[in-house]
């Protein structure tokens, strides 16, 4: 027991003995500092001066942008661009199928591409379905001899039957004598109206044009939307005065008559209706003579 608490002082008299720290001038022994110091103080400063730095350095990689020159770390900044790049992609494809949707579709129009085996009379129209009392009546013989020879003339006559409904009031786009109708059965799906070069060509209705550029086939062509899901296309145009995206009010000029692309045979405008993606017979609406 005494060995130990001879050892016990010993240890605690070299932590606080007292020594002094002192510098001096090398050239004439001069005393410039002096600290009067012992191991227990040392101790103690080397463990708060520790302290200090780790909770320092954690400060620094947990909420200070240096972290990011950490190997390992990444950055913020760096995340949140990766987040907003991906959410802009996410947004950019879905905007891409749907502009693929809508050009497929204006491809159609310009081509006059149309699969017929899709449509029927009441793909276009469906009337109003009225309330009646339930009767039982039987076809006579003559009325069934009837119902087959309307469907006869109809098999082929996928349209001209048929009449949309159309709220809006279409105003001519040109006056002029119609040198080819609308045919269905001879997929002649617009009317030719013969005009005189560079005669206005108005927008039938209030609309935003979706397409405006030259083609190859049919020269300058502008296709312009309105409400209700109808689309007038005017074709063979000598030139355009509008640019897609353009807002046009009803019989404003956005076209002058001429003879452009390879499928025009003079001067004359190439007029087509559509309804909810189908052609429609522009004189059941339009008065072009």
């Amino acid at each position: 027991m005494a060995k130990k608490r001879l050892k016990r002082q010993v240890i605690k008299k070299k932590l606080f003995n007292k020594s002094r720290l002192v510098i001096l001038d090398e050239d004439n022994f001069e005393e410039k500092f002096s600290l009067k110091l012992n191991l227990m103080n040392v101790f103690v400063v080397i463990t708060i001066v520790s302290i200090i730095m780790i909770t320092l350095t954690t400060y620094i990689i947990a909420f200070t942008p240096l972290r990011e020159y950490i190997p390992g770390y990444a950055s913020t900044q760096l995340k949140r661009e990766a987040t907003l790049n991906a959410i802009k992609t996410d947004s950019l494809l879905e905007e891409l199928e749907s502009n693929q949707a809508y050009i497929a579709s204006i491809k159609k129009v310009l081509t006059g591409d149309l699969e017929l085996t899709k449509l029927s009379r009441d793909s276009i129209y469906v009337p109003e379905q009225k309330e009646t009392p339930h009767i039982d009546v039987n076809p006579t013989e003559a009325e069934v001899k009837l119902i087959e020879q309307v469907a006869l003339e109809d098999k082929y006559n996928l349209f001209e039957g048929a009449k949309p409904r159309v709220s809006l009031v279409l105003f001519s786009p040109a006056k002029g004598h119609i040198t080819e109708p609308y045919s269905s059965k001879n997929k002649h799906f617009a009317v030719d109206i013969a005009l005189a070069k560079d005669t206005p060509i108005k927008s039938v209705a209030a609309g935003t044009v979706l397409f405006a550029d030259w083609t190859p086939t049919n020269g300058n062509v502008i296709i312009v939307r309105h409400n209700d899901g109808i689309i007038s296309v005017y074709k063979h145009a000598a030139s355009l005065t509008k640019e897609q995206g353009d807002l046009v009010r009803s019989g404003e000029v956005i076209a002058l008559a001429g003879s452009t692309g390879n499928q025009s045979t003079g001067v004359h405008l190439h007029f087509e209706l559509w309804k909810d993606g189908y052609p429609i017979n522009p004189t059941q609406y339009i008065d072009f003579e």
